[in-house]
């Protein structure tokens, strides 16, 4: 059998590169090498390239996303996009990919454009009947005044990239004297910013797959972190718990992945998408807080643990997804 060509593709432009390259790290050591041949293409700005193990640094032809290796020219079957943030969860890799016919492993250019806009994307789930926290979003070239947001949302409330990830440039606020420097501090990370209601109660967190046989929903995580939030320290420097299965009961459970799994098709998604919630125990109310479309696969991410739970290995993931994308 001739093993088909991964273009594994990695880094990005955003400050996400870092976890980006992590997470390229874990893929590579499990996709089946029985099956395909893998490049990892490392990606900023207009440098995609590939490096042998010389250390040679070759470009990829961007007319038809094809690499020349000693004199020969390779196409590549798939893409596998472990690009978080922009370009690669944005839509705008997708929709390159898309003229060029080349299949890869996320969602649409339409979705991932979509999802990638937090407001837009909670309008459309709030559109579908789910709960979503009352926020405000703000545009750095349209005027606003802390009184006006105060009007529309209570404290405490979370200020953040409405166009990121990983919690980079995010903040809790508790005082209305604090609201300005976070919205300054989101500022520095994207042109939009988004402020939502502080929602108290259990955080968790449901991953899926399409495969060639239909959805598989995972276990789903509650994470419980040290910090005073689930930021980015707490995500990828090891102050946060992550229980997986969660400790809850199987209503909530239930709640949880049914209501992923309606959010899933609803928004057409693709590939391996984890939907993150928040369960309100007093009133049994279940809040959407994002989606992700490139969910982290390195050692700390919640995806890979879910799989494993269920009794799955990162390598027979990987091959489902290829297989599905293809």
């Amino acid at each position: 059998m001739t093993k088909k060509n991964i273009a594994l593709l990695a880094g990005g432009n955003s400050g996400e590169a870092e976890i980006s390259y992590k997470s390229a790290s874990i893929i590579e050591q499990n996709i089946d090498d029985t099956l395909y041949n893998t490049y990892k293409i490392s990606l900023f700005q207009k440098d995609w390239h590939y490096q042998d193990e010389e250390g040679n640094k070759i470009q990829i032809d961007k007319n038809d996303f094809s690499l020349s290796l000693n004199g020969e020219k390779i196409n590549f079957d798939c893409v596998f996009i472990a690009i978080h943030g922009t370009p690669g969860e944005d839509g705008m890799l997708q929709g390159y990919f898309e003229m060029l016919g080349i299949p890869y492993t996320t969602c649409d250019h339409t979705t991932s454009a979509l999802t990638f806009n937090k407001s837009y994307c909670n309008k459309i789930v709030d559109a579908c009947g789910i709960n979503t926290s009352n926020s405000v979003h703000l545009f750095s070239h349209l005027p606003f005044t802390i009184e006006n947001i105060l009007n529309e949302i209570s404290l405490p409330c979370f200020v953040k990239p409405n166009n990121g990830g990983s919690s980079i440039g995010m903040s809790k606020v508790n005082k209305a004297g604090e609201l300005q420097t976070a919205i300054d501090k989101a500022f520095k990370e994207d042109n939009q910013v988004l402020i939502e209601e502080f929602i108290k109660g259990k955080e968790l967190s449901c991953g899926m797959i399409n495969t060639k046989n239909g959805l598989i929903v995972f276990p789903i995580t509650q994470i419980i972190s040290e910090n005073e939030y689930f930021d980015y320290e707490a995500k990828y420097l090891g102050k946060s718990k992550e229980v997986t299965p969660a400790e809850v009961n199987e209503e909530i459970t239930n709640k949880v992945k049914s209501t992923a799994a309606y959010l899933y098709n609803k928004l057409n998604c693709k590939g391996i998408v984890r939907f993150d919630f928040i369960y309100e125990e007093e009133t049994e109310e279940l809040y959407f807080l994002e989606v992700n479309t490139v969910p982290g696969q390195s050692a700390e991410s919640i995806v890979p643990q879910q799989a494993r739970a269920m009794g799955m290995t990162i390598k027979e993931l990987y091959t489902l997804l290829l297989e599905a994308s293809m």
